[in-house]
């Protein structure tokens, strides 16, 4: 698969890895067409592990390469990881404010945002949605920097991390499409909207890898930058999703997990 990828444009091989943590969103959740609920017992390890990832992601995939790439580019290795980083928060914070979106298991008034009429569907979508955009970005950042040509940022690692976001994808799409399907919505819809909520991953991949293409120097910048949206999303969303479905022991397991397998899948084929 390494050897296929090194002779694609890596907009395209962002593309494609974008693509792939989208499809494993749609598996996550056709599982409305097979049941209508999943116990909290399975869901909330579940999202505790995509949480899991994507903090091991933020570390070994994007920070510590934008470390090694400032100190190559003469800077001082720890400024544009901490410009980056809290950029990327505080940009995750601004859409947090602005886009309406409910967390899974809150209540209809409990919905962030502007105030808007929008169905309580809609809400859970766009919150999943929100997790998405930054998923998308690291992924689209990491095939980007590859074309660089520097040390600290290799084609196994960028697949690496696509195929870590997309693990973690499973039980995101599953976490749309349950609670619709428990609401009434049909397996159909449910799983639409469910699949619907990654879509935005391939744009937002395509657009961080040809960013880094054309602005080079902005590298270790916007790798700093996906974390801090990703550490952000978890911190904001996804833990404490995972922890108010009354079983955060096996939540906490569960991000625990989650967070060795990324680890393993960088170092080991990074």
């Amino acid at each position: 698969m390494v050897e296929y990828f090194q002779n694609l444009h890596p907009v395209l091989q962002a593309l494609i890895a974008t693509c792939f943590t989208w499809f494993l969103t749609a598996l996550g959740a056709s599982g409305v067409f097979f049941t209508r609920r999943v116990s909290k017992k399975v869901l909330d390890p579940m999202l505790g592990f995509a949480g899991g990832v994507m903090i091991a992601a933020s570390y070994w995939s994007l920070l510590a390469p934008a470390l090694e790439m400032a100190e190559q580019q003469g800077l001082p290795p720890w400024l544009p990881a901490a410009v980056g980083f809290l950029l990327g928060g505080a940009c995750l914070r601004l859409v947090d404010r602005i886009l309406p979106h409910l967390h899974l298991y809150a209540p209809i008034d409990e919905a962030e945002g502007l105030s808007t009429t929008w169905r309580r569907t809609t809400l859970l979508v766009l919150a999943i949605t929100l997790h998405n955009i930054p998923e998308g970005l690291a992924v689209g950042v990491a095939f980007g920097a590859v074309a660089a040509n520097l040390p600290a940022a290799t084609l196994p690692a960028a697949i690496a991390l696509a195929v870590g976001i997309g693990i973690q994808n499973f039980p995101e799409g599953m976490a749309v499409a349950m609670p619709l399907r428990r609401e009434g919505v049909s397996r159909l819809k449910s799983f639409w909207y469910g699949q619907l909520s990654a879509v935005v991953e391939p744009v937002a991949g395509v657009v961080g890898a040809a960013a880094v293409l054309v602005f080079q120097p902005i590298l270790p910048y916007a790798l700093a930058f996906a974390a801090g949206a990703m550490i952000f999303v978890v911190v904001e969303e996804v833990v404490p999703e995972s922890q108010r479905g009354g079983n955060p022991d096996l939540a906490t397991m569960g991000l625990m997990i989650g967070f060795t397998v990324m680890m393993i899948l960088d170092v080991a084929f990074g």
